[in-house]
């Protein structure tokens, strides 16, 4: 009897070793997870921005409100270049460590003289009927290994035959997808206005 009643207190004691064991990390986690946990606050607009900020002391000096209702994810953002500045100096005369020149557009509403316009015009309509040319060729080849849905099947297709209809259905799309690349071609070259000889 006194054999089970120092058992039962062994097991006790046990039970609460195994219990505190467990407690203890499950306490510290959740302690981390809320010293991590910072509020964000919405400042008022300034300028018609608003400002975000997690930094208490700034949020109090704002008078911003605290927000809630959800998790706020942060993004940097991107430095914002001065629009009205010069071009750079060329590369090639100001030496290495010299930034980039970057040509200007013409500005919006400028018109381009009609010279101009026909070059570009020709260019277009020379790149594009080589497109076109090319995306034909390579249409005429995948017909042609499609053989109307029946292409030859290689070695590892004659014992899968899974293999041989996924590679059939492949070919379909392929062609199904270069005919509407040389449709959007021919779209293309039909808004470009045929260059007239004077």
């Amino acid at each position: 009897m006194n054999d089970m009643k120092h058992f039962l207190s062994l097991s006790r004691v046990g039970a609460v070793r195994v219990a505190a064991t467990l407690a203890l990390p499950a306490l510290l986690m959740a302690s981390m997870a809320h010293a991590q946990v910072k509020t964000a606050y919405r400042c008022p607009s300034v300028n018609g921005t608003t400002h975000f900020t997690d930094d208490k002391v700034e949020a109090d000096r704002l008078g911003c409100t605290p927000l809630t209702g959800g998790n706020v994810t942060v993004i940097q953002g991107t430095r914002v270049q001065n629009a009205g500045a010069a071009p750079a100096a060329p590369a090639a005369a100001a030496g290495p460590s010299a930034p980039v020149r970057v040509a200007n557009a013409p500005q919006a509403g400028s018109r381009i003289d009609g010279a101009e316009q026909r070059s570009r015009d020709s260019d277009s309509r020379s790149i594009l009927e080589s497109e076109l040319k090319k995306a034909e060729t390579k249409q005429a080849e995948l017909l042609k290994e499609y053989n109307n849905g029946e292409p030859e099947k290689r070695g590892d297709e004659s014992r899968n035959y899974q293999k041989y209809l996924d590679r059939v259905a492949e070919m379909k799309a392929n062609i199904a997808r270069n005919d509407s690349d040389i449709a959007g071609i021919k779209r293309e070259l039909s808004r470009i206005p045929v260059a007239r000889v004077q």
